[in-house]
């Protein structure tokens, strides 16, 4: 029965180390997603500890409007390769700053939070990027078909001119990010004390926003739209648990982001007709259940070994302390006991002859 399982799930021939490093295809595929792993972890971070880190939600639902307009554009207007990676990033990076931008400008000049802000702007461009994409997918235009493919990514359908365009806009947000730490740093923790040191909020937020789209969109063909928001968080929240310092947390997600990146990508060529997008998230997800587990401060186990600890502890001086106050009772019952009590007529006797 065992053996008819495994034939009809017809398992393809493993692939080893050395094919998947000098096949051209799985080549791309590795470069593509290691860079995006680390380039959406690095930034990450600052989303994550602004405790924005829907933004990349935001990010990831709202760049299907920008796939969308920027493939009519360059099919009918331009009349050039809509399926171009350079264009699809392009687009997207704007339809998703656009939507971050907006709802916190909603929430900023308005008495609605920003959760419903983000929900509102991730529904519009969201909703508006599905029309279009039916519109699309019913139409004569040149290279149509498969464009829904981008919601979920197929990181094998990555040539050389993908593997640059991801290079140069990975770089390009790592490169703003170095440039502007110090900056990045303190606005993240401290926003008021970053307007007090001279750093203009409304030139910071915009800039930190759409660098970490930037970092974010660029798996818009290899990773889909919808999962960007793993690549994004659950790096970040993972480096989290290992250490206290930004820099460091920074570098953990960079490594973990690719890490994990290169060997879904493994994982899905040796696992046949599987997206890699859901396996790297599937990585990134034991990365973080282990991080939470094993982390030495920030340890689940831990902290619940810790607080049983201390309940025990507590308990023990409970119980010392009840035993303590019961024999302090017990000594001044036997005290009073044992006192001789002078019978009252006696002393009735001698305060009367003490009177005369």
């Amino acid at each position: 029965m065992l053996t008819a399982l495994v034939t009809g799930l017809d398992m393809p021939v493993a692939v080893g180390i050395i094919d998947f490093l000098t096949n051209y295809t799985f080549r791309n595929m590795l470069f593509g997603t290691t860079m995006i792993g680390a380039a959406s972890g690095a930034l990450g971070c600052f989303l994550y500890l602004r405790k924005q880190s829907l933004t990349s939600d935001v990010i990831g639902h709202s760049a299907i409007a920008g796939v969308m307009v920027s493939f009519i554009l360059a099919t009918a207007v331009l009349a050039i390769d809509g399926r171009s990676m350079l264009v699809l990033t392009i687009g997207s990076i704007i339809a998703a700053t656009t939507a971050v931008l907006m709802s916190n400008w909603i929430s900023r000049d308005s008495r609605i939070g920003i959760d419903a802000a983000m929900a509102i702007c991730l529904s519009l461009f969201y909703g508006g990027g599905i029309v279009l994409m039916r519109i699309i997918t019913h139409s004569t235009l040149q290279g149509r078909g498969g464009i829904d493919k981008y919601m979920f990514g197929n990181a094998s359908t990555l040539i050389q001119a993908d593997i640059y365009t991801i290079a140069f806009f990975g770089g390009l947000s790592i490169l703003i990010m170095l440039l502007f730490w110090k900056e990045f740093k303190v606005f993240s923790f401290d926003p008021v004390l970053a307007e007090t040191l001279g750093f203009s909020r409304r030139i910071l937020n915009p800039l930190l926003l759409g660098t970490a789209t930037v970092a974010i969109v660029i798996g818009v063909k290899a990773v889909g739209l919808i999962l960007m928001i793993a690549f994004a968080i659950m790096p970040a929240a993972s480096a989290r648990q290992w250490t206290k310092k930004l820099s460091t947390m920074v570098l953990t997600a960079t490594i973990i982001g690719a890490g994990s990146a290169a060997t879904g990508s493994y994982l899905a060529v040796n696992m046949g007709k599987v997206p890699t997008g859901p396996v790297v998230v599937l990585v990134l997800f034991s990365v973080f259940i282990f991080s939470i587990l094993a982390a030495p401060e920030r340890s689940v186990l831990r902290r619940s070994l810790i607080r049983r600890a201390k309940a025990r502890e507590l308990a023990e001086l409970a119980r010392l302390d009840a035993q303590e106050a019961e024999r302090l009772v017990a000594e001044e019952q036997t005290i009073q006991i044992e006192t001789p009590r002078e019978p009252i007529l006696t002393r009735t006797s001698t305060s009367r002859q003490e009177s005369f």
